[in-house]
């Protein structure tokens, strides 16, 4: 009675081992030689021009859901730590007028030239470049934002930052960056 139930939850570690194998475990970029011939060969350079693209966790940044449902995370923008909301909707990194003024920037040196739509109504915006935004390990340099006039309670992680990374991605309660 038991043998036939024995066999599927078998199966079903094995499959469970296996995919926390392949994804967890570090991936080496060069082969395992299996004997001295092969590791003379393994050790020649590589002449291949495929670049294959590749991710390793050198470059990421884990990210946990808050009890409020959303991910928030904490940045370094230009030497100045700023609290995020990350929002994949938001074409573009959007800062408080606050935030904007702690990282240096001067009120009257921006233009508020750009109608901005968020979900509170319509307020004015004035592009800027950030030098950078850093998540533990994950850097991006010359990002575009928006300094919001008004109507902006939270600053946002958007797309022109998120869009600059090698992946990012879902998994139940966190959010994977990869640079």
């Amino acid at each position: 009675m038991y043998a036939r139930h024995i066999l599927p939850m078998l199966a079903a570690a094995l499959m469970i081992a296996a995919a926390v194998t392949y994804f967890i475990a570090p991936k080496s970029s060069e082969p395992v030689p299996t004997s001295a011939a092969s590791a003379t060969l393994a050790s020649a350079p590589v002449t291949d021009t495929v670049s294959r693209p590749h991710a390793n966790f050198d470059h990421a940044a884990i990210i946990s859901r808050e009890s409020d449902g959303h991910y928030w995370t904490r940045a370094d923008v230009q030497g100045t730590d700023v609290r995020f909301m990350v929002d994949t909707g938001a074409s573009i990194v959007a800062l408080t007028m606050n935030d904007a003024q702690r990282i240096g920037v001067k009120p009257a040196d921006l233009t508020f030239d750009n109608e901005i739509r968020t979900a509170g109504g319509t307020t004015m915006g004035a592009y800027i470049v950030l030098d950078s935004v850093r998540i533990g390990r994950v850097e991006v340099e010359h990002v575009g934002a928006m300094v919001l006039k008004d109507g902006l309670e939270q600053s946002l992680l958007g797309m022109s930052f998120l869009g600059e990374l090698y992946s990012y991605e879902f998994k139940g309660d966190t959010l994977i960056i990869h640079q």
